[in-house]
């Protein structure tokens, strides 16, 4: 398993079901603050983040509930991630700034395909521009 990986593995296991309902609850702020991402370095971070954001509202709001919730968990890290203001690279820095986000949104994205890919097909999305595949 990749360091980046890793990482998404510990954090994931760090969300728990009362910090999966903080984020829940933040949920509004944070899709509006991910829609404001400028990154053309990474143009598919944003409509990422908006589906990981939707993939755990779903599931918090019992629309969901078929979902793995390690699966949430990682949606979730990714997404408390990105919100980060001191993460590994700030989104400040000139065309590397976004790197470490998009590295873990991707990650979650590639170790839950088959159940994120279900999830997109039962909600009408196309995995392959979620996931960059052609």
């Amino acid at each position: 398993m990749s360091e980046i990986g890793q990482f998404a593995h510990h954090g994931a296991n760090r969300i728990t079901p009362r910090i999966l309902k903080g984020i829940h609850k933040k949920l509004p702020f944070l899709k509006v603050e991910f829609a404001t991402i400028h990154a053309p370095q990474f143009p598919h971070l944003v409509d990422q983040l908006e589906f990981l954001s939707d993939v755990v509202e779903d599931f918090a709001e019992g629309a969901a509930e078929d979902l793995p919730y390690v699966t949430v968990a990682s949606a979730a890290f990714a997404l408390v991630y990105a919100h980060r203001q001191m993460d590994l690279i700030p989104g400040s820095v000139p065309i590397f700034g976004y790197a470490d986000d998009s590295g873990v949104v991707r990650t979650v994205l590639i170790e839950h395909e088959r159940v994120l890919s279900d999830y997109a097909e039962k909600n009408g999305l196309d995995w392959s521009k979620i996931s960059l595949k052609a």
